[in-house]
């Protein structure tokens, strides 16, 4: 790892909330898909009831 000086405190704090953030948005985005998934096959199965 590089020397940081003085500022290794805070770079390591920035990434360390990208890495946050990152992790915190793909989940965000498989529950959101998952949801939506099961919210069409929930609509396919009445659809298809229906008609």
């Amino acid at each position: 790892m590089p020397d940081l000086g003085k500022y290794a405190e805070t770079v390591l704090m920035a990434y360390a909330a990208s890495v946050v953030l990152l992790v915190l948005l793909v989940g965000l985005s498989l529950w959101r898909g998952r949801k939506v998934r099961s919210d069409l096959v929930r609509i396919e199965k009445r659809l298809r009831a229906d008609g």
